[in-house]
């Protein structure tokens, strides 16, 4: 529920209505805006009793808001968030953001070279895998902590962001100490311990749909990190699953759309995960582009051939630039521009 304040509210009347809020059991929290300050009600879990609301000074109309979801709704905020990174990476904006790197790290060298590529390629964001959840335990497992300060070595060198998972409460400080983004990855959509950990941990969190999730429940599970204080959540479709041997996973462009229309968080898509092959990034990233997304996260390597995961999806840097150079068209065409790239 949203109670919205008339324009010439006073703060008395505002915090009358966080105490009567608060007299009924529930949270309240004022947002104010640039005309006029709302009140959101927070932990209802049915129909509230607007009616003591109502009639209070300074009040001008409650909102019902009915999705199950609430504080990632355009009805509890109409303006889209716009996420800023310490490197002047703005998420959510009309630009279009550029992440890219490996599936995992797997040596200073390797993540070096590839972060060079990347940064001269146009991309403002360094993604690696330093935990890496596999399907098979004997796979690849990542470096581990190894890994994060390698990120960090990157960025200190190139001056990309680092995005990376965290797998479990525990990972959370530590990936939060190295990178700039804490991904929560597909399999762990629904894991409400971490996704409370994460929305305590004061870093922007890149939230990946699940394999066999509904748009309502990424919402969902975007509402919990919410709910611990944590408005900085960077959606994501990296593709469900579906019954066609073709592609790895099916690549839901209109999720990108339907998010925009439902939530102010903005969306990003994985062209990478969403195909899991190579010849299919370059089209799918395209495509993602002129369906809105407000960015894009690629498996990148200078050796796809001999990585330890994910080779078979990864682009070859010359593919990357191209891919870089056809969505920059595709995103000026809809009135939008690529993040500018870092400067030398």
């Amino acid at each position: 529920m949203l109670v919205v304040m008339s324009h010439d509210a006073a703060e008395a009347d505002v915090r009358r209505v966080v105490e009567v809020i608060e007299s009924m059991g529930y949270e309240a929290r004022p947002m104010p805006g640039k005309q006029r300050t709302a009140v959101g009600l927070v932990g209802n879990d049915g129909k509230v009793d607007s009616s003591r609301l109502e009639g209070l000074p300074g009040v001008l109309h409650v909102i019902h808001v009915t999705e199950p979801y609430k504080q990632v709704s355009r009805e509890w905020r109409p303006e889209s968030t716009v996420i800023e990174l310490e490197n002047g990476t703005k998420i959510g904006g009309p630009e279009v953001v550029l992440m890219a790197g490996p599936c995992s790290v797997e040596s200073e060298a390797q993540i070096l070279e590839i972060a060079r590529i990347l940064r001269a390629a146009g991309a403002t964001v360094l993604r690696g895998g330093a935990y890496k959840p596999r399907t098979s335990p004997y796979s690849w497992q990542g470096l581990g902590l190894a890994g994060l300060k390698l990120l960090a070595q990157a960025r200190a060198e190139t001056g990309l962001a680092v995005v990376t998972e965290a797998l479990e409460p525990d990972t959370v400080d530590p990936v939060a100490e190295y990178a700039d983004i804490i991904q929560i990855g597909a399999r762990n959509m629904q894991n409400y311990p971490l996704l409370r950990r994460a929305g305590r941990a004061g870093k922007p969190v890149l939230l990946k749909r699940g394999l066999a999730a509904t748009i309502d429940e990424l919402l969902l599970s975007a509402e919990y990190i919410l709910a611990e204080g944590n408005g900085q959540v960077i959606l994501c479709e990296r593709g469900i699953r579906g019954f066609d041997d073709h592609t790895r996973n099916v690549l839901d462009l209109t999720a990108i759309p339907v998010v925009h229309h439902l939530s102010h968080l903005p969306i990003i898509a994985d062209p990478s995960h969403g195909t899991g092959v190579r010849a299919k990034v370059t089209p799918m990233a395209r495509a993602a582009v002129a369906a809105g997304a407000d960015g894009l996260i690629v498996e990148v390597h200078h050796d796809p051939d001999h990585a330890l995961s994910d080779g078979g999806q990864s682009l070859w840097p010359d593919q990357f630039r191209e891919l870089v150079e056809q969505v920059d068209g595709i995103a000026r065409a809809i009135g939008r521009t690529l993040a500018p790239a870092l400067p030398h």
